[in-house]
């Protein structure tokens, strides 16, 4: 894996020989049975999504005697088995996030009568809430659609820069077209393959490039036996790593791309750290920073993003994960360059280390005596603070690697994570979740999908192929047996490649309550879109409860209002006075639920004894003298974030 976690081989060369043996006798139903074979020879199976229409990749189908078939980036499988041709034949149906309805006996497949020349169409159900869309790398994305003979979207349908597998995702937009870039690279020649960053272009969307509801084109730098070759090659020896890609105006006024830079030995031992620039006219990365073993705040950068703060254009950073963005650094050739620019949001140069706050990396430094090892140590350990809830359960999630970018749809930023050690595999299931602003409030996330028994880690938000005002946005990520399956279940074809799935923030499975501020003053309850909208960031105090904002709508939820009171103070109430006012939020009824969750709680009202002012609290019992509870909930709502409340008011979204 590019970061994170680490994979390089995953366990050697005698391994990666066997699974490639594996790999060949896994596909051996899936290949054809010769040059002579045509289009009409085969059986055409193709699954589709009963909900979208379209083909759906990697179902897995299995006949009685264990042949495995899996369907290709249309959801197609050409089948073409002597023996059980033109026969009525048995397939178990599987996918990930995806079945069929189980038979009287519990099976869950469909029987089919192979005709050659003829056809069958499988309708599947959804159950993951991302839809599965296409493979993006390695060999064979559309070979089964070939062998049929049926129309294909890419320009290189079956094999692409002689790329067997490719390992996590980055991208930049440079030079006005998709600059990709992969990490550990597999070849059809050897099982070794390139670990110094492989690497491609594309154009993009509505400039050339395809629908990314279609697939992408991309355009490898190979070397002159074809295969994708080293982007990133140094003289010294070890494997080398690259993320935070972005681009600056290099003191000539020349667009430049810049990523940070590890090179290793084996799997875990870090040799240096440092800044690469790519070089036009030799289309690689060359070092342009080399100071040691340690250089930034920290250690992996993950994805850049650009952010307007303060009137000042910046790159923010998906570290230390997408849950914990802490870092950035001043769009500037100069500040990219020095680490002491570099900026952590922090609490550890404050005197009384209380509220975080944006600090200069040097500045961290003094605070620490200089000592740089643990000044790194020291924010790595801060930021493991942050905690994320599943909505439906309750239960703490423990995000892994994913991205971070503004949502038009939504006007907030959305984050799309993988979760470690997640109930179907240990990094597999991947979550969405929303901000009012780039370091939080973070709270509560929804799966949107999962893989059973296989890993799908650091996913990746492609913002560029955002469509319907932001409604719909496309992500990938890497799909590998490692960490969380096993080798003698690895899918062919599709095992450590790339595959790109589609979401729609509009679903309704996709409403997240969002943090309901208490403002300063005259103890006013506002969710974030109303903070912005009244300027009222700096007089934030914190977040009372987490709700659902009224445009989301939802099952089972009702509305609250607020109503402003003569002595002062907001009242909150279910039953409006007036026929056209407009909801607060919306929460769930007082009653009990039938399921238990303990992230939401009864919200109820306190008054205080003398003046009769009002608040509104999640706590059972009075926290302060002199105040008289309801004795019924208003409603219920879900619990405020545990730990720090972090804002960066300042921030927002640059193009």
């Amino acid at each position: 894996m590019a970061y994170g976690v680490t994979s390089m081989t995953r366990k050697g060369p005698s391994v990666a020989i066997a699974a490639t043996i594996l790999g060949i006798a896994f596909a051996g139903g899936n290949v054809a049975a010769g040059d002579q074979d045509r289009p009409g020879d085969y059986f055409a199976i193709q699954v589709v999504d009963r909900q979208s229409g379209r083909g759906v990749p990697l179902v897995e189908l299995r006949t009685t005697n264990l042949i495995r078939y899996v369907t290709d980036s249309q959801g197609f499988i050409a089948f073409l088995e002597p023996g059980l041709m033109d026969r009525e034949v048995f397939f178990v149906v599987e996918s990930h996030g995806y079945e069929v309805p189980k038979d009287g006996f519990g099976y869950r497949g469909v029987r089919l009568r192979t005709t050659p020349g003829a056809s069958a169409v499988i309708p599947i159900d959804r159950v993951n809430v991302a839809e599965r869309l296409y493979r993006v790398t390695g060999q064979g994305i559309y070979r089964d659609s070939v062998l049929l003979g049926r129309p294909v979207p890419l320009k290189d349908p079956v094999l692409n820069g002689q790329v067997m597998g490719q390992d996590s995702v980055f991208t930049c937009l440079y030079r006005g077209r998709v600059f990709w870039m992969w990490g550990d690279t597999s070849k059809p020649s050897y099982p070794l393959g390139n670990f110094a960053m492989s690497g491609a272009v594309s154009d993009p969307p509505g400039r050339g490039g395809l629908d990314p509801a279609v697939g992408v084109d991309l355009e490898y730098f190979v070397g002159e036996d074809g295969f994708s070759r080293k982007m990133a090659p140094l003289k010294e020896s070890g494997l080398v790593w690259l993320d935070g890609l972005l681009t600056v105006q290099d003191p000539q006024g020349n667009e430049r791309m810049v990523a940070k830079f590890a090179r290793l030995k084996g799997l875990t031992e870090t040799l240096e750290r440092g800044l690469m620039v790519f070089k036009d006219d030799t289309s690689t990365f060359e070092p342009l920073v080399r100071p040691g073993l340690e250089f930034l705040p920290y250690r992996n950068t993950g994805h850049a993003f650009p952010v307007q703060a303060a009137g000042r254009r910046y790159y923010y950073f998906t570290s230390p994960s997408p849950m914990g963005v802490r870092l950035r650094v001043p769009a500037q050739w100069d500040a990219v360059l020095d680490a002491n620019q570099y900026e952590v949001f922090t609490a550890l140069a404050a005197k009384d280390r209380s509220e975080p706050r944006w600090a200069k990396f040097g500045e961290v430094l003094a605070s620490r005596g200089g000592d740089k090892p643990a000044a790194i140590e020291a924010l790595e350990a801060e930021a493991k603070g942050v905690k994320v809830f599943d909505v439906e359960s309750g239960r703490e999630i423990v995000p892994h690697n994913g991205t971070l970018y503004f949502n038009a749809y939504r006007g907030r930023w959305i984050a799309v994570f993988g979760q470690l050690y997640g109930q179907s595999s240990a990094l597999g299931e991947i979550w969405c979740a929303e901000a009012d602003t780039p370091v939080g409030p973070w709270g509560y996330a929804r799966k949107i999908m999962t893989h059973d028994k296989y890993s799908f880690y650091n996913p990746k938000h492609h913002p560029l192929f955002d469509q319907d005002g932001g409604r719909t946005i496309y992500l990938e990520g890497t799909y590998t047996w490692t960490f969380s399956g096993s080798e003698e279940r690895a899918t062919p074809r599709y095992d450590y490649n790339q595959i790109m799935y589609r979401l729609d923030l509009g679903d309704p499975r996709m409403v997240l309550p969002v943090p309901i501020y208490r403002v300063q003053g005259e103890q006013r309850y506002l969710p974030g879109s109303a903070v912005a909208e009244g300027d009222l960031w700096d007089r934030v105090e914190s977040v009372g409860f987490c709700a659902v904002e009224p445009s989301r709508g939802g099952k089972d939820l009702i509305p609250v209002y607020a109503e402003r009171q003569a002595e002062g103070g907001t009242r909150l109430t279910t039953e409006p006075r007036e026929a056209s006012a407009r909801p607060l939020f919306l929460a769930l009824p007082p009653s009990e639920p039938a399921t238990k969750n303990e992230s939401i709680v009864p919200l109820y009202e306190y008054r205080q004894d003398d003046s009769g002012r009002l608040r509104y609290s999640t706590q059972a019992q009075p926290d302060r003298a002199g105040w008289t509870r309801s004795e019924r909930p208003l409603c219920r709502v879900w619990k405020a974030p545990a730990g720090p409340m972090l804002l960066d008011a300042s921030a927002s979204p640059a193009r």
